[in-house]
């Protein structure tokens, strides 16, 4: 089972995300970030990519399709919080979409 990210690790972890387009929810311990595709297709095959990456890992975004573009949210929720699972699919996403 994972942790929540204690006060050290959260800079490491947390900090190059928020240089590339993720930011902190506000209200909750979570990262978000909107993903924008040319179309229905990729944005809808980034999704499938993510998901089996996510299905492997055993952690599941929660996130909203409209047309070209995908809200994205990370948080571990049996922790109440961040763990160290939310930055790995965070760069796995930006990975798969060429970020």
């Amino acid at each position: 089972m994972s942790e929540r990210l204690s006060p050290e690790t959260r800079g490491p972890l947390l900090d190059p995300l928020l240089k590339t387009g993720w930011t902190l929810a506000e209200g909750e311990d979570a990262i978000c970030k909107t993903f924008e595709f040319e179309n229905f297709v990729e944005a809808f095959g980034w999704m499938t990519r993510v998901a089996i990456w996510a299905e492997k890992w055993n952690h599941h975004p929660e996130w909203r399709n409209v047309y070209k573009t995908v809200e994205v949210t990370l948080t571990t929720h049996d922790v109440g919080g961040l763990s160290a699972l939310d930055p790995k699919l965070a760069r796995k996403m930006d990975g798969l979409a060429g970020h």
